[in-house]
């Protein structure tokens, strides 16, 4: 694909927010990136308890503070999270608002599972409680894993399409396809699309029990937060449309076995092919950094897939921490950032990936706002 093709019915990325380890908000994520912040701090002992001494915490993150009394007495924090990261991208400007709710806007959210804190309180409430109620069900929507994208249209007015993806680090890569497929098949005419994840008492000791070094490779500190995107078509006609990147091509696999060179070079070979982007076209590479097998063999597939090609090598996980659902959508909005600062990424392609020990690999190719993209 040649740098000056049109981009006519093409799908676009227009606009992106972040609530993450390094803050609230788009200019507070590209600031910590920009500077190579750490994250990581230490965790006081209240009111987490949690399992790990340390994690990657939205800093000061209080719902109420935050978002106001009028609705969030019983929002978990995941639902937080993503409600605030709709907020700060609808209020960047005022085209984003305009264009991104309404009759067909769509909110695509990826997942882990939800929120599993508040899936063990109420379970636990339901052993424990008084009767004759038991549990409070004012809790129980936050025990459902589409919890966060419902409170965030009923919050925002976007009363299209409604829909949670369940994939682990690969959720926001899942999200950016299927937020593409509304795009193409005219379910939508634009897409809000990210993912979340929590940080909580639950799931620090989950990830402590289910943590194996000999496979799993050296634990990360537990990081949160929720990345999100504006998708739209591509309009000649909108002379305001800010076009941040075009998206090429999504692809998603499965590794069998634990075959993850074998599923993801399939996934990136196919990608390239039918966006027809030569390697040496790639402006840089940003991979989940997963520790242990897995990375390595994520690593050797780009290594190979970048032979006779020099990309940027793109990184934020030590700075973040292990962000899970939300670590694809935190690759997308990194690589935009860096394309900011970057004349040489103008009109290039990006190449994310992403695995998960549970087997989900993908990858998409972005090509970013340049000559081509005006």
């Amino acid at each position: 694909m040649s740098a000056t093709s049109t981009l006519v019915n093409r799908t676009v990325i227009t606009a992106w927010s972040a609530v993450s380890p390094f803050g609230i908000g788009r200019a507070a994520f590209a600031e910590g990136l920009r500077e190579r912040r750490v994250a990581e701090a230490p965790l006081e002992r209240e009111p987490w308890q949690a399992a790990a001494e340390t994690a990657c915490l939205v800093p000061d993150f209080d719902i109420r503070a935050v978002l106001g009394k009028k609705g969030t007495r019983s929002m978990d924090r995941a639902t937080g999270l993503a409600v605030t990261t709709v907020s700060r991208l609808l209020d960047d400007s005022p085209r984003n608002r305009q264009v991104a709710t309404g009759e067909d806007s769509a909110l695509v959210l990826g997942t882990t599972t939800g929120s599993v804190q508040s899936q063990m309180d109420f379970t636990r409430d339901s052993f424990t409680g008084e009767k004759p109620y038991f549990v409070d069900p004012a809790r129980f929507p936050n025990a459902v894993m589409n919890c966060a994208a419902g409170q965030s249209a009923i919050w925002h007015q976007l009363k299209g399409a409604n829909t949670t993806i369940a994939g682990g680090h690969a959720a926001g890569l899942y999200a950016l396809n299927y937020s593409r497929r509304l795009l193409n098949f005219g379910r939508a005419r634009t897409v809000l699309c990210g993912a979340v994840e929590e940080f909580s008492h639950a799931r620090s000791w989950l990830d402590k029990h289910s943590h194996t070094p000999e496979t799993d490779g050296a634990a990360l500190p537990a990081g949160e937060g929720c990345g999100l995107l504006l998708i739209e078509r591509a309009d000649a006609d909108d002379p305001d449309q800010p076009v941040l990147a075009e998206l090429l091509a999504v692809q998603m696999g499965i590794a069998l076995g634990g075959d993850v060179r074998t599923a993801l070079a399939s996934c990136v070979e196919r990608a390239l092919r039918r966006a027809e982007v030569r390697p040496e076209e790639l402006w840089a590479v940003s991979t989940s950094e997963a520790p242990g097998p897995i990375g390595e063999q994520e690593q050797a597939v780009v290594e190979s897939a970048t032979v006779g090609a020099k990309p940027r090598h793109l990184t934020q996980t030590a700075l973040l921490g292990d962000t899970v659902a939300a670590s694809a959508a935190f690759q997308v909005a990194g690589v935009l950032v860096h394309a900011e600062d970057d004349p040489s990424a103008a009109g290039r392609v990006a190449l994310v990936t992403s695995v998960d020990r549970d087997g989900a690999v993908g990858c998409a190719l972005l090509r970013l706002r340049g000559p081509a993209l005006a």
